[in-house]
């Protein structure tokens, strides 16, 4: 690597299990841009978000926080304007740093006006960033660019993710592709957008967050990706006999169950998520496999592009995830409740420098979490975290070292309170700021502690499918306690403390 510049690419994909990798010994999945960037880097194979849906796990993966801290807790949940974040901090070193792709984050009422249009979207883009390829609100720059290619949008535009050939029988998972072709799918308007700002930003370092929807629903994948992979290879669901007895292990999964709808995840989708059948989970793998391979198609382009101007030695590139994603495991779609499905997710660190030589290739197994991004990437700057964060560098993993006092379980949150797209509050019965569940997630054990609904307790080791609940169990009541008082230390150890170094003092302020 060169003294002339340090640039970053910071990938951040959409729904991405953080078992489908090839590196980790996915049966099927092929992704071969990506298995060579493990190769040259790091690939930590058990990594988690700090929670989900999208607004939560994006606040945590670009300020560094614990959701306890930032309490962006669900999409549409305002960002405290206070917290800094990893654009803010690159602004410090005299980077731009642009987006492609978005953040989902709603901005703090106290700064802004009410009627301003962001209160009136899911989520738009964090401060700090200089957009380059915005996907939000709604999505427009992406539609205009598809209709600025010649392509007739239908009138309502998020059809041209209908099947093509559709019959009255296609209520779910089908084996055909979308209406828009692979050159005018998002994931190449993603790609086309990263490209024109990397050509265009020569002169001096860069820090970029490409983004890209995929493999997010909806579930179709373009030509020839929507049949790239066999139904019959994708691997089987992980669910009890029965949905009914799923159910049985706790209200709060009770309530997923009879709520999630097809028509969440597919344009063309009709009835409950739950009465997807074996075969019909293993043909939306199939395509969600497919959504996977075209990225990885696209990433290449990014890649030759990098190496053919002479910057891939002067690049940190990190590949990672907003949150995971059922994929029809306990008769569920989507992100939720406390499954690991929904919160283990990928995370890929290339560092270019000659001192992570004799790293390259390494598969680390030790517990890394979202809030360990902002932290690395500052840290392969040269510069340091500010207090909020409360994750840390992984750069020591990437040189070949093990820090001798690093975490040895994974936490993460979620809060289910009432939105106008869930309502769990008002079907359970209790308060909104009642809807909260932690998970102290070990190697043997997983603890599940909730406000007021009942705990859960699984044995990974003997059930890694968590389909046993042990909180009931007397002969586990000493491992609930342990877990307990983790948990209570962990929320002690880490709260809010932005300024809890400083002091006055006779001799005025001081910083510890």
């Amino acid at each position: 690597m060169t003294d002339r510049r340090k640039n970053v690419l910071l990938i951040v994909v959409d729904q991405w299990r953080g078992d489908c990798l090839s590196a980790l010994g996915h049966p099927c999945l092929r992704t071969p841009n990506i298995d060579a960037l493990c190769a040259e880097g790091v690939t930590f194979r058990n990594h988690f978000t700090q929670a989900v849906p999208c607004g939560p796990g994006r606040a945590s993966l670009l300020t560094g926080m614990y959701m306890m801290n930032h309490r962006a807790v669900q999409n549409t949940i305002p960002l405290d304007s206070r917290h800094t974040n990893l654009a803010f901090e690159a602004r410090k070193l005299g980077y731009d740093p642009a987006l492609v792709g978005y953040t989902t984050t709603t901005p703090d009422p106290r700064t802004a006006a009410f009627d301003d249009p962001r209160f009136t979207v899911l989520g738009d883009v964090m401060d700090g960033w200089r957009p380059v390829g915005a996907f939000e609100p709604r999505q427009q720059a992406y539609f205009g660019w598809v209709a600025q290619q010649g392509y007739a949008l239908p009138e309502e535009r998020w059809d041209i993710w209908l099947p093509q050939d559709r019959t009255p029988e296609d209520i779910g998972a089908v084996r055909k592709p979308s209406r828009i072709p692979a050159e005018l799918s998002d994931t190449t308007w993603f790609t086309e957008r990263a490209l024109s700002y990397l050509k265009g930003h020569t002169d001096q370092p860069w820090l970029l967050h490409l983004g890209y929807y995929r493999p997010h629903p909806p579930f179709i994948a373009p030509a020839p990706y929507h049949d790239m992979y066999d139904p019959a290879d994708v691997p089987a669901p992980v669910r009890g006999e029965t949905w009914q007895g799923e159910a049985a292990q706790h209200p709060l999964l009770a309530f997923y169950l009879d709520d999630v709808k097809r028509k969440a995840f597919f344009q063309n989708g009709e009835g409950p998520v739950r009465d997807m059948d074996d075969e019909e989970v293993r043909v939306m793998r199939a395509t969600y496999y497919g959504l996977m391979s075209e990225i990885d198609d696209q990433l290449g382009r990014v890649f030759d592009y990098l190496k053919a101007s002479g910057q891939w030695d002067d690049t940190l590139i990190v590949f990672t995830c907003d949150h995971g994603e059922q994929l029809g495991d306990h008769y569920l779609l989507g992100k939720m409740g406390y499954f690991q499905e929904s919160y283990r997710i990928p995370m890929i660190v290339r560092d270019p420098s000659p001192d992570a030589d004799a790293a390259r290739g390494r598969i680390v197994d030790r517990f890394t979490e979202t809030v360990d991004c902002m932290p690395t990437i500052l840290d392969w700057l040269d510069a340091p975290s500010p207090r909020q964060v409360d994750g840390h560098s992984l750069l020591p993993f990437c040189r070949g070292e093990t820090p001798a006092d690093w975490r040895t379980e994974a936490h993460y949150e979620f809060d289910f309170r009432d939105l106008f797209y869930s309502k769990p509050e008002s079907a359970l019965g209790i308060d909104m700021d009642d809807c909260a569940l932690t998970v102290l997630h070990g190697e043997r054990y997983k603890y599940v502690h909730f406000t007021t609904l009942p705990p859960l307790l699984f044995d990974l080791q003997n059930d890694p499918g968590e389909l046993r609940n042990l909180a009931d169990d007397p002969g586990h009541r000493e491992v609930m306690l342990d877990c307990a008082q983790k948990l209570l230390t962990r929320r002690m150890r880490h709260a809010e403390r932005t300024l809890t170094h400083y002091a006055a003092s006779p001799d005025g302020l001081i910083v510890r």
